[in-house]
């Protein structure tokens, strides 16, 4: 099966000129310090106040202090941090690392500011409420080049070596470390602070793919030219004709490939049918998309 490309509109340089942006410093400071405040929200105004236990190395900090309180909590939390960073140094990048010790820098002055306490005694106001503004958080900062620190960092090693979801990894850690909470900890709150993870691990994976998710169509139709010059030049989108054949019929058949944001699906749809109302349409989902008019891949 062989295909041709088809160019995409000159309206491409600003939209690479965007994606670009998306690496400088500037950019990846303002996600690391949006995503921290929120982490920072989530643990100091929430968490802490209504007996929740965060979870990731904060948590497990917190229970090393608990069996060796000869060391202070903060202690803990910055010994367990020397091996993860050594691990993203080896494993991911410096860069990843610097930014991370940025957003990690920021979490803790954040967490040291703030005064602000969630009102109310509903514990599942305060499970709803951590659980989205600390997924929301960690989520943001991931977004940009590098993260929060702690268990992130782990999350992203896990993702690129053995491709396991960062939310999924980090509600397994996390999981790992309430478990050890019984011995400290009520059952009760263990099993809130459980409940807020899920929401966390999900939080994370939709902040990660809310902005990227990509649908891929195939249309199989008598007038292929024409549906790619209407993807091309009124959708701005680029397109692919595949060459292939009827599975019963055996005749030749042209399949136009193209991806597309959610809001460009009904436009295609419309398109496809005002031009050839018998055409075959298939369309699938995407999340990651790399290429060109999409997403660039992260070096970390």
């Amino acid at each position: 099966m062989t295909s041709q490309a088809a160019a995409s509109p000159s309206s491409a340089p600003l939209h690479r000129g965007l994606r670009q942006y998306a690496f400088t410093v500037p950019w990846n400071l303002f996600l690391l310090s949006a995503g921290a405040l929120l982490v920072a929200f989530a643990i100091k105004c929430v968490a802490v106040p209504h007996g929740l236990l965060s979870g990731g190395v904060s948590g497990l900090g917190l229970l090393c202090y608990y069996l060796m309180p000869g060391l202070d909590a903060g202690v803990w939390y910055f010994l367990l941090n020397l091996p993860i960073m050594l691990i993203g140094w080896r494993f991911v990048s410096r860069r990843f690392v610097l930014y991370s010790l940025y957003g990690m820098g920021a979490t803790s002055v954040f967490i040291d500011q703030l005064t602000y306490t969630l009102p109310g005694a509903d514990p599942w106001l305060a499970v709803l409420v951590c659980g989205m503004a600390l997924g929301g958080g960690i989520g943001i900062a991931l977004r940009s080049l590098g993260s929060t620190g702690g268990v992130d960092i782990l999350a992203v090693v896990f993702q690129e070596r053995f491709g396991i979801p960062i939310g999924r990894f980090e509600f397994l850690f996390n999981l790992l470390v309430f478990a050890a909470g019984l011995a400290f900890l009520k059952l009760e709150a263990v099993l809130y602070s459980v409940a807020m993870n899920f929401l966390v691990g999900h939080a994370v994976d939709v902040c990660l793919t809310m902005f990227s998710e990509r649908r891929m169509a195939l249309v199989i139709s008598s007038e292929p030219q024409a549906v790619v010059d209407a993807i091309v030049h009124r959708l701005g989108r680029g397109a692919t004709v595949l060459q292939g054949h009827g599975g019963w019929s055996g005749e030749p058949r042209q399949v136009v490939l193209t991806m597309l944001g959610n809001i460009e699906l009904k436009r295609l749809e419309e398109l496809v049918y005002e031009i050839d109302p018998g055409a075959f349409t298939i369309m699938g989902g995407g999340f990651h998309v790399l290429g060109q008019g999409f997403s660039e891949r992260k070096v970390y």
